[in-house]
């Protein structure tokens, strides 16, 4: 069994529905600007930033992302999908749930961390780390 970590939409993150293509838009989003980071340095960062193919997939109804390493002996695989949970006050919040297999190396837990932050970062989230760490990035009342 892999590790996951989640990012939860919270009552102050800006928006309160979240859909597939949501994420697959803000990885295409990532992919995008590290693709002109490396235009402006003078080599191919995005390859280096995103190593992965993004395949969409179907299992029993639920939709999923497999992101599939580029370079198999640096990074195997990703899984990343899309649900809704019932949170300790008994509201349903939508969520985003990132997924390390087993069998997956340290490439890829490096880059499920950092694609994490982005996406809690883009999404205004509460981000639940593997390691079982909360990080927030969402405006928060003093």
């Amino acid at each position: 069994m892999g590790k996951s970590a989640y990012i939860k939409l919270v009552e102050s993150s800006p928006r309160q529905e979240l859909s597939l293509e949501d994420v697959k838009g803000e990885l295409e989003r990532y992919i995008r600007m590290t693709s002109d980071t490396g235009k402006q340095l003078g080599w191919e960062y995005a390859s280096a930033a995103f190593p992965y193919t993004v395949e969409e997939k179907t299992t029993d109804g639920t939709r999923w992302l497999l992101l599939k390493g580029t370079e198999p002996q640096l990074y195997k695989h990703l899984v990343i999908g899309v649900g809704t949970a019932t949170d300790e006050k008994m509201r349903t919040a939508p969520h985003i749930q990132v997924v390390v297999p087993t069998g997956a190396t340290h490439g890829d837990t490096a880059k499920a961390n950092e694609f994490c932050r982005y996406l809690a970062r883009a999404f205004q989230a509460e981000l639940h780390l593997f390691n079982g760490r909360v990080m927030y990035y969402y405006p928060r009342k003093p």
